[in-house]
């Protein structure tokens, strides 16, 4: 499934970035995507170019990312329905738009972003959207989360990466703390920001959380280096999307990795998680499958047995698979 930007923020960038030369914003966000890849965070992004920059180059792909993710809560748990959210490191807002499109439950809306340019931003395109009318933004570091309001969804997209490791734990307690319902944890698809998704999955079921999504049991990871769990989410580029890149090939592949918590069990598990894109032979389907009793398997699906083939072939990159039936 494709998640593009909504049209109402698609068009508040596009305002916001008229009469700014497309070079500019390219030189920006290279230096942007060169700082990142170096370690670096968003304290380089110090101007309002910068934030549209990292906005048109960077918020298609972590709003496609978070949305798949938001789109797996609300799959496995078609009876939620947050009324609150909180956006933990919410740089331009992409969370916040993501949750918003996804849950119509959702009435109030707050924000905590440590970068005053990001959130100044985040503030400006929020203004283009009635729903987000009494937005609530608090500007601090990770520790200013404590003078937040809990919220039904906690949300912290590709914030993780940005804190020193030894404060991780201290801010993984704080989100949990925050979540009445669930949290949702967005990273990128890396072996790093696999190992900090599990390093909190570990803190936080030892705290009483429960994993949502998207392993299929709450047992220790069974995959072990080289090999990490990540997911993939394919994005349409706009015109300015390709430019500013430097891109000309119309869409590009978002890796991610995440992890979504509850307060209480979720009343039905599926049977498996997919964790690559399986092959499909003439006489079989091939996949390397998460199950529910915490090892990794290699399914085969043979086409002889016709319902199950059938469904096998429908299998992609990240599903979970409700119901195994004989595969095996």
């Amino acid at each position: 499934m494709a998640f593009d930007l909504p049209a109402a923020l698609k068009a508040a960038l596009e305002r916001r970035t008229q009469g700014i030369p497309r070079a500019d914003l390219a030189r920006r966000a290279a230096t942007l995507s060169s700082t990142y890849r170096g370690g670096g965070g968003s304290a380089v992004i110090r101007e309002s170019a910068d934030a549209l920059a990292y906005a048109i180059t960077r918020m298609p792909a972590t709003y496609a990312a978070t949305s798949a993710c938001l789109g797996e809560i609300a799959r496995l748990d078609p009876d939620a329905a947050p009324t609150s959210l909180l956006d933990v490191g919410a740089g331009p807002g992409t969370a916040t738009w993501a949750a918003a499109e996804m849950f119509a439950s959702l009435s109030r809306f707050a924000q905590l972003e440590p970068n005053a340019v990001l959130g100044m931003l985040a503030r400006d395109l929020a203004k283009d959207a009635p729903r987000f009318a009494a937005l609530a933004q608090t500007a601090g570091a990770a520790g200013a989360i404590a003078t937040c309001d809990g919220a039904d969804l906690v949300v912290a997209s590709y914030v993780l990466t940005e804190l020193p490791p030894s404060e991780l734990a201290a801010f993984a307690a704080a989100l949990w703390q925050k979540t009445q319902q669930v949290l949702l944890l967005v990273e990128p698809g890396t072996p790093a920001g696999y190992g900090r998704l599990m390093a909190v999955r570990s803190q936080l079921l030892g705290a009483g959380a429960h994993v949502l999504a998207p392993c299929p049991h709450a047992g220790p990871c069974p995959l072990t280096a080289p090999d990490w769990c990540h997911f993939v989410q394919r994005l349409a580029r706009s015109r300015d999307h390709k430019l500013v890149k430097g891109a000309d090939v119309p869409f590009e592949d978002e890796k991610f990795a995440y992890l979504a918590l509850t307060r209480q069990v979720a009343a039905q598990r599926p049977s498996a998680r997919v964790l690559a894109q399986p092959v499909v032979g003439k006489a079989a389907v091939s996949a390397k499958l998460c199950m529910a009793d915490g090892a990794v398997r290699q399914v085969g699906v043979a086409r002889r047995d016709k319902p199950a083939f059938a469904a096998a072939r429908r299998w992609a990159w990240g599903d979970a698979i409700d119901d195994l039936g004989g595969e095996g």
